[in-house]
C-alpha cells in the first residue's frame, strides 16, 4: 500500500541484513541504505562484535549527517537486522523491530528481541503478543540508527552447521502476520527461495500495509565418511558448510 519502499537488504557470502528505513519519503529509504552501505563491510569470516559496533557507530554518524545537510530528512532513522557466519558460530545482531527467526527441528522460534514500545509492555506483562500486534503504538520503536547518542547493538550466538534454517525480515511481515501463520509457512520445508516468496505475498494477501522484505538463509553441513583403503572406514570429514541463500524484497 506504501509508494515508496523504505526496507533495504543485504545477501553476501557470509552476511545477511535487512533495514527498514523510518522518515517518511526521501529519508527512510536513504537511512536504510546508508546502513546497508556502512554494515556490508562485516561481509568476512573474523567478525567480532566490536566491528559490528564500530559499523553501526559509523551508519549512525552517516545517517546523522545527512539529515543534517537536508532538513527535510530531519528524524530519519532505520532498523537493522543482521546474520554473519563466523567460523563455527552465526553471529545476530539486531537495532530496532526488524527480525531474526531460527527454524531447527520443525521448530520456529525468534531469537532478536524487539525495541519498540509495545515489546516493553509486553515484557511488563501489561498486554498479550497478539494485543501487541494491533496496538497504536506497535510501529513506535526505543532504538535506531539515526540517534543521539548511537544504539545499544543487541548481539546473540547460535551454532554453526546445524542445518538451520534462518529468516530475517522486516516488521512488515511480523505485523501482518502472526508468529502461527509465519511457523506454518515455514513447517513444509520449502527451498528458501519459494518460502521468501510465500512470506512476502502472505503479508501483502493480508493487507500489505508496510514494505516487507524477507531474506531466507539455510545454513548445512553435510558429512561425508572417507574409505581409509582396504574397504575400511578411517573416520569421517566434512564438506565445507554451503550457505543457500534467496531473497525476496518487496
Amino acid at each position: 500500500m506504501r509508494s515508496v519502499n523504505e526496507d533495504s537488504w543485504y545477501a553476501g557470502e557470509r552476511l545477511f541484513l535487512v533495514a527498514d528505513g523510518m522518515g517518511g519519503h526521501a529519508a527512510g529509504d536513504v537511512a536504510s541504505r546508508i546502513a546497508i552501505e556502512f554494515l556490508a563491510t562485516l561481509d568476512r569470516e573474523d567478525v567480532q562484535r566490536a566491528d559490528v559496533d564500530a559499523a553501526v557507530i559509523g551508519a549512525n554518524s552517516a545517517i546523522l549527517d545527512h539529515a543534517g545537510r537536508h532538513p527535510q530528512a530531519t528524524g530519519m532513522g532505520t532498523t537493522v537486522c543482521g546474520l554473519v557466519r563466523g567460523r563455527d558460530i552465526w553471529l545476530v545482531f539486531n537495532v530496532g523491530d526488524s527480525r531474526c527467526y531460527e527454524l531447527t527441528r520443525g521448530t520456529l522460534r525468534q531469537v532478536t528481541v524487539d525495541h519498540s514500545e509495545v515489546q516493553e509492555l509486553v515484557d511488563l506483562g501489561h498486554i498479550s503478543r497478539e494485543e501487541a500486534r494491533v496496538h497504536p503504538y506497535r510501529n513506535v520503536v526505543t532504538r535506531a540508527l539515526g540517534q543521539v547518542p548511537p544504539p545499544v547493538v543487541d548481539y546473540l550466538t547460535l551454532p554453526g552447521g546445524r542445518g538451520a534454517r534462518f529468516v530475517l525480515a522486516s516488521d512488515g511481515l511480523s505485523s501482518e502476520l502472526t508468529d502461527t501463520v509465519i511457523a506454518r509457512l515455514c513447517a513444509d520445508l520449502s527451498p528458501a527461495d519459494e518460502l521468501a516468496r510465500q512470506l512476502v505475498e502472505a503479508a501483502d494477501d493480508a493487507g500489505g500495509h508496510d514494505n516487507t522484505t524477507v531474506v531466507v538463509v539455510d545454513d548445512l553441513e553435510v558429512a561425508v565418511e572417507q574409505d581409509g583403503g582396504g574397504g575400511t572406514r578411517s573416520g569421517s570429514t566434512t564438506v565445507p558448510r554451503e550457505l543457500i541463500v534467496r531473497e525476496v524484497a518487496q
